[in-house]
C-alpha cells in the first residue's frame, strides 16, 4: 500500500500581483539571465550521472532463507511454549507423549533434535506420511524445537514384553548376529534404549511394539526417511531381518526400561 501527499495550492492572487507590479527592464533582465542558466550545465547531470554507480553498489536483495537456516537460526526449545503448540499432537500421541493407540509412536523422552529433524522431513516430503505433512507445515523451526522440548521433558511409561520373544529379542539388541551382519541395536540405541542424541539416534525404550514392527518392516521393504547418508542406516539393517527377528526386537523393545531403583535396564513380561 502506497501514500501520496497532496500538494500545497500556490498563492496565486499575490504571484500575480507581484508579477505586474515588476517593471519592463526587470521583467527583460530575469528573461536574460533565464536564458544564460538554461546554456549553462544543470547541477543535476552529475547528480543523474553518479545514480548508476550508487544503485550498483547496492547490496542485492536476500534470498530467501533455505529450510537448513532456519533449523540453525533457531533457539533452543521452550518446553513451557511447547506445551501449548504439542496440544495438537495430544490427540494421537497423547498429552504427555504417551500413546495410548499403539498405531501413534510414544514421544515421552524423545530427544527434541531428532524430533525436530523428523517434523522437517514431514514438512519437506522427505519422509511421507501425509497426516504429519498436515501437521507439520505450519509450524516454524522454533515451533519444532519447543514441541520437541516438551515432549523431551516427558517421562516414556514402561511397556511389557512378550516372555516368549524375549530371548531373542535381547541377543538381537544386545549383541547382534555377526553371522548375517547384523549390529547390536545397542550399539546405536543404548543399552537402555535411551538413544544418543548428539549422533541423532532415537529414544526406542518402551515404544510400541505394534509400531516398532510396522517401522521395521516398512524399513525392511525399502521405506528411507529422508535423503542424507543417515537415514540409509535403518533400511540397510532391516532388508537383514526375517519377519520372526522383527517381531521379537518389537516386543523386546516395548518392554525394555530402566527399573525404578536405578539398576539395569530389563525387558519386562506377563
Amino acid at each position: 500500500m502506497s501514500f501520496r501527499l497532496a500538494g500545497l495550492r500556490p498563492a496565486v492572487v499575490s504571484a500575480v500581483a507581484l508579477v505586474f507590479a515588476l517593471s519592463a527592464s526587470v521583467a527583460c533582465a530575469q528573461n536574460a539571465k533565464g536564458q544564460a542558466a538554461q546554456k549553462a550545465p544543470a547541477p543535476a547531470t552529475a547528480s543523474s550521472a553518479a545514480k548508476p554507480a550508487v544503485a550498483s553498489s547496492a547490496p542485492a536483495a536476500a534470498a530467501p532463507a533455505s529450510d537448513d537456516d532456519a533449523m540453525a537460526a533457531a533457539k533452543p526449545g521452550d518446553a513451557t511454549a511447547g506445551q501449548a503448540k504439542a496440544a495438537a499432537c495430544g490427540a494421537c500421541h497423547g498429552m504427555d507423549g504417551n500413546s495410548t493407540d499403539p498405531q501413534y509412536p510414544k514421544l515421552a523422552g524423545q530427544h527434541e533434535a531428532y524430533i525436530v529433524h523428523q517434523l522437517h522431513n514431514f514438512k519437506s516430503g522427505s519422509r511421507q506420511n501425509p497426516i504429519m505433512m498436515g501437521m507439520s507445515t505450519p509450524l516454524s523451526s522454533q515451533d519444532m524445537h519447543d514441541v520437541g522440548a516438551y515432549f523431551a521433558s516427558k517421562q516414556s511409561l514402561p511397556g511389557v514384553a512378550d516372555q516368549a520373544l524375549v530371548a531373542q529379542g535381547e541377543k538381537l539388541y544386545r549383541e547382534g548376529d555377526a553371522t548375517r551382519g547384523i549390529p547390536a541395536c545397542m550399539a546405536c540405541h543404548a543399552i537402555d534404549g535411551r538413544g544418543n542424541p548428539g549422533a541423532m539416534y532415537p529414544q526406542l525404550t518402551s515404544q510400541h511394539a505394534q509400531y516398532v514392527e510396522a517401522t521395521l518392516k516398512a524399513f525392511h521393504d525399502g521405506t528411507v526417511w529422508g535423503t542424507e547418508a543417515h537415514a540409509q542406516i535403518m533400511p540397510t539393517i532391516a532388508k537383514k531381518l526375517e519377519p520372526q527377528d522383527i517381531a521379537a526386537l518389537a516386543s523386546y523393545i516395548e518392554g525394555l526400561h530402566v527399573a525404578d531403583n536405578g539398576s539395569a535396564p530389563t525387558s519386562a513380561s506377563p
